[in-house]
């Protein structure tokens, strides 16, 4: 009871009876912060969709959909906000909103390494400090105006800092988000402003502390200086005796095996320990579990399995709840008249013309080209959580005041929202490259102009590296130096997870993911391994092998395959089948979304393309090159493919360690294929000339076998290279010619063979991307072998797109056409 007599309204109970017991679950906090959550996931998705075909990252949603909940627009109805968001129930939602953004902190901070700030280059933290001095200098001036007119009892020195802090930050993880949608996560732009952007995000941590602890209530100067130094100390306390005890559980996660629950529930005890600390200071209970995150150790096993554990219940459910409490106080109709509306267009404009500016005229000055440095500035200019962050401790704090709250929030969306549009507009990084540039397309031509091979290895984990580097040492002959150059590109898949940007941040500068560049003796995460393997093979052979990684959402990762192959000129790209044998020999299939993406790359591929069907090609290991062997046999039937297998196989025999043969099948008089279906097609029309250009290069590959014979005349070893022909009768014959060779480690086989003997072969798969053949070693038991299959696409410019002829598919193939 109130003593003015009028009754005060009880705090809600925490669960109902139901109402059939005549109560509303509505004025409960439990079902109603239910309902809230469900109201707040269903809206910021279907924004997210929407705004999927523009390419904006997520934070645009949630924030937008903050506003709508708010009294912007939904709430502007008093029958809408005070049944879903009434006043009584937004301390429980503002509770959960700020725990589960605690703990998102501490993710923000895992992205962080400040190792990896010490080797921040020059151009990029030149970059970083104009992209902060310049705009904080602007939003210094623009507070000014801001507090002659309409921010009349701002406390100024908090006031300045906050305004300063608000239009100089660079949003860490929505950048990393934009930058690997439209591509250049992995390129030197996207390097560089990453690097920048990680270095802003710690300088403005540092000045938003700096604005907390200047805003106290009623506090004087010295109370401000007490804060301030408690907080440099609470820092200290964690670099010296928070991190060593973390690090200490780190070493007692070893990889590969599963993270103890205690030790996860000790790191989350001392997060919260730590906010709770930092909010006791005076600061934020923010600020804990960030500077927690940064000190984390980057290497091992534990940091990656903690992130596992937590941010999907964190990103996913809690993190969209903060946005809409930062909606439910944005009122946009507080921005009324053409004074508002004018210092509106001021604060945009002061926010882009600082950054922007500040970021292109210091990139200019390092020498980078125009287009990228204007990329840079727009780039530079990406806001998001932590600008909402600061705006609401700035309004909490009564530093902002509603109408400047709302236009800081428009602000932040216009600025981030333009972004993607204006990087795409200015920075066109595949424009430069002409067909003239890029000639030797295929193995066959790069041959033909005895120029050094390109190859493009593509590998989804470790499980492929043996096979991988086997291959390219069968690849590299012995007569030329210089004679092959490899990309090794590491497919990994950005999901929707915010700490799939945590992949961008593990970019080193040889393009493998890392944790951290320092090598312990504890970290032996599979990237070190790859990095190891490939190394130990650079050194070893003459092959120059650069790892390279693609990090993008599975449905579009097959622009970046095609985008590099074309930006390297290679002549082929070898990609991983989507299966993997069992110890039972049987096959399991690793990712159907493998296969989509190898059916894409065939389609859109610039260069000739194979797909690698691993059962263990030479072994699990590499070995040393002298005691290196493989038998190899190519079925040659005839068309541009099969010619492809055979200059790529021709290639292989250069080395000592190679035996080749070549099988030709051959119609006999009697022939009769069996079960074909004629389709008259282009191809058809050609076929005559493709059988001239077929019997050049049998007549080439003879030469060459007369030549290698006449020079090991003097010695007793056979040669490398066999050419046999086999006269068939009927598709019967054709499998036991194939059996003969069974015992081959590796069979080259062309994707889409031509000829009578191979339109009489047809095999019913699931796999019409391993072509006729391919199916018939691999998917059928009709030929009983354990050699690894490699099927080859020719290069065609005018190639159609479309599933091989002498392929009948058992299932329809609607589903695999999609997008995952």
């Amino acid at each position: 009871m109130g003593t003015n007599g009028t009754t005060c309204p009880g705090p809600m109970k925490a669960t109902s009876n139901g109402v059939f017991q005549g109560e509303n679950p509505l004025e409960h906090a439990l079902p109603l912060l239910i309902l809230q959550i469900c109201i707040v996931l269903l809206l910021t998705r279907l924004l997210a969709f929407l705004l999927r075909p523009l390419r904006q990252p997520r934070v645009i949603a949630e924030i937008v959909g903050g506003i709508l909940l708010g009294p912007s627009a939904l709430g502007k109805s008093s029958k809408f906000i005070n049944t879903v968001f009434p006043p009584k129930s937004l301390t429980v939602l503002d509770t959960l909103a700020n725990l589960g953004l605690i703990f998102f902190l501490f993710l923000v901070g895992l992205e962080l390494d400040p190792k990896s700030l010490k080797r921040t280059g020059k151009r990029a933290l030149s970059i970083a400090l104009a992209g902060i001095t310049l705009p904080f200098v602007l939003g210094i001036g623009t507070s000014f105006a801001l507090r002659s007119s309409i921010a009349d009892g701002a406390s100024k020195a908090p006031f300045l800092v906050f305004m300063g802090v608000a239009l100089s930050i660079t949003a860490f993880p929505v950048l990393a988000r934009i930058l690997a949608e439209i591509k250049l996560l992995t390129t030197d732009i996207g390097k560089i402003a990453l690097s920048a952007a990680a270095v802003n995000d710690v300088a403005a941590w540092i000045l938003l502390a700096l604005a907390v602890a200047l805003s106290g209530e009623g506090s004087s100067p010295l109370t401000s200086l007490w804060v301030f130094l408690s907080g440099c100390g609470f820092v200290l306390f964690c670099i010296f005796v928070v991190q060593p005890g973390i690090k200490l559980i780190a070493k007692r996660c070893p990889e590969g095996e599963p993270v103890n629950e205690l030790y996860v529930c000790c790191t989350l005890g001392i997060v919260l320990a730590a906010s709770f600390v930092t909010d006791l200071i005076g600061i934020h209970a923010l600020f804990g579990a960030f500077v927690i995150g940064v000190i984390f150790p980057k290497e091992g096993n534990f940091a990656n399995a903690l992130v596992e554990k937590v941010e999907d219940l964190v990103s996913g459910l809690f993190l969209p709840l903060y946005f809409v409490s930062s909606g439910l106080k944005t009122n946009v109709a507080t921005i009324q008249g053409a004074q508002s509306w004018g210092l509106l267009v001021l604060v945009i404009f002061n926010a882009c013309f600082g950054k922007i500016i500040g970021t292109v005229l210091v990139s200019l000055y390092c020498k980078v080209p125009l287009d990228q440095s204007l990329a840079l500035g727009f780039l530079m200019n990406t806001k998001g959580l932590v600008e909402l962050i600061v705006l609401n401790i700035g309004k909490d704090r009564g530093v902002l005041n509603d109408q400047i709250f709302a236009i800081m929030v428009l602000m932040a969306i216009f600025t981030t929202f333009m972004t993607t549009p204006l990087v795409l507009a200015v920075y066109k990084p595949g424009k430069s490259l002409t067909k003239a540039d890029y000639k030797n397309r295929t193995v066959e031509e790069t041959n033909r102009s005895n120029k050094p091979l390109c190859l493009m290895f593509c590998f989804q984990s470790i499980m492929n590296i043996p096979t991988i580097v086997n291959l390219i040492e069968a690849s590299r002959g012995i007569n030329r130096k210089e004679n092959l150059s490899v990309y090794a590109m590491h497919l990994m898949e950005l999901s929707e997870r915010s700490s799939a940007i945590l992949m961008a941040h593990k970019v080193r500068r040889n393009g493998l993911p890392f944790w951290n560049k320092d090598k312990s003796e504890n970290n032996s995460s599979s990237s070190d391994m790859v990095v190891v393997a490939f190394e130990a093979f650079r050194r070893l052979s003459r092959v120059s092998v650069r790892p390279m990684t693609a990090i993008s959402p599975m449905a579009t990762i097959h622009e970046d395959i095609c985008q590099s192959a074309e930006r390297k000129k290679t002549a082929m790209v070898i990609l991983p089948f989507h299966k993997h044998v069992r110890l039972d020999r049987t096959w399991e299939t690793t990712r159907n979304d493998y296969r989509w993406i190898n059916k894409k790359v065939m389609e859109e591929s610039p260069c000739s393309v194979a797909i690698l069907v691993d059962r263990g090609l030479g072994g699990t290991t590499r070995v040393a090159s002298s005691d290196f062997s493989l038998t190899i046999t190519v079925l040659f039937f005839g068309g541009n493919d099969d010619r492809e297998a055979l200059a790529f196989a021709v290639r292989m025999a250069e080395h000592p360690g190679i035996s080749l043969t070549v099988v030709r099948f051959i119609p006999s008089d009697e022939f009769k294929p069996e079960n074909v279906k004629i389709e008259i097609t282009e191809d058809l029309i050609g076929s005559g000339a493709t059988r001239l250009i077929d019997i050049e290069a049998i007549t080439e590959l003879k030469a060459k076998i007369k030549e290698q014979e006449s020079s090991r005349s003097n010695s007793d070893s056979e040669s490398q290279i066999i050419y046999e022909e086999k006269i068939v009768k009927c598709y019967e014959e054709v499998i036991e010619v194939i059996k003969e060779y069974s015992k081959s480690n590796l069979f080259l086989v062309g994707k889409s063979p031509e000829g009578s003997v191979a339109s009489g072969i047809n095999v019913r798969s699931d796999t019409p991307e391993l072509g006729p053949i391919g199916n018939l070693l691999t998917e059928t038991e009709s030929v009983s072998t354990v050699a690894s299959v490699l099927v080859v696409q020719q290069y065609i410019a005018s190639r159609p797109v479309g599933i091989s002829k002498n392929v009948t598919t058992e299932e329809s193939l609607v589903e695999d056409s999609e997008s995952p």
